[in-house]
């Protein structure tokens, strides 16, 4: 479904240094990494957020690298995302956030709209607050309007960005938990990026890790204790002593 190939992207420093990663149809992926290793920049990568300096990103058969703004922004309606400030309008209540992609999309009638967003609403255990303010929610709430918001008009690809940062483990648990749940629903493509590895791995399938820009583990889930990459290794258990 998406394949990023040698994608290299440069401001004033390196930011992705030759990344390759291919991501299969209906698999769900993790992107783990240290601070400033290059995770945000290259999920912006992978949705067309931002143009590589070098190297190709394939979606979906469609090589995007050099599209323009319109041919963009057909590709864009392929992916539904959750930003990790949740992103969303405060101006708007609970239910024209949710409702906000199929208006954008069109061609959809305003009774369909409602039944869909009641729907979803109810789906994130958010069942009747349709005419709440955005600002008026808890973190743990703002997060599943998010996801609401991200999933209703079942794209095909969804990225995750921090799904649960912030939040308690028991708000942590019932967010993965409405994850699993939606995926089973739709199968769709997913790439999750979260600073919570233990969390998120009983949620993915396959990891990659990112570290200065370069692509240093991908594979299985289940073989990531198995990495001896001391860089791996000291991440994902967390020790102090280590190249990290």
């Amino acid at each position: 479904m998406i394949r990023l190939e040698k994608v290299y992207k440069t401001w004033d420093v390196p930011v992705l240094q030759g990344v390759d990663l291919h991501l299969e149809e209906g698999v769900i992926w993790g992107l783990i990494g240290p601070a400033a290793s290059g995770k945000s920049v290259l999920l912006k990568t992978v949705c067309g957020l931002e143009k590589p300096s070098r190297g190709r990103v394939v979606v979906d058969g469609s090589d995007i690298t050099h599209f323009g703004e319109s041919e963009m922004m057909s590709t864009r309606r392929k992916f539904g995302m959750l930003f990790q400030n949740n992103a969303l309008f405060d101006f708007m209540t609970v239910g024209e956030n949710v409702a906000f992609p199929l208006l954008r999309a069109g061609g959809i009638d305003e009774a369909e709209i409602e039944e869909r967003v009641a729907s979803r609403l109810k789906a994130v255990g958010l069942a009747g607050s349709e005419n709440k303010m955005a600002n008026e929610l808890s973190g743990g709430m703002r997060k599943r309007v998010g996801i609401a918001r991200a999933t209703i008009a079942t794209p095909p690809i969804v990225v995750y960005d921090e799904p649960t940062a912030g939040l308690d483990p028991v708000t942590t648990s019932k967010i993965y938990d409405l994850l699993r749940g939606i995926q089973d629903e739709s199968h769709a493509t997913v790439m999750a990026v979260s600073s919570d590895i233990v969390a998120l791995r009983p949620f993915v399938e396959r990891i990659a890790m990112i570290y200065k820009g370069r692509l240093i583990y991908e594979g299985a889930e289940s073989d990531l204790d198995d990495c001896e990459d001391p860089v791996v290794y000291q991440f994902i258990r967390g020790e102090l002593e280590g190249p990290l």
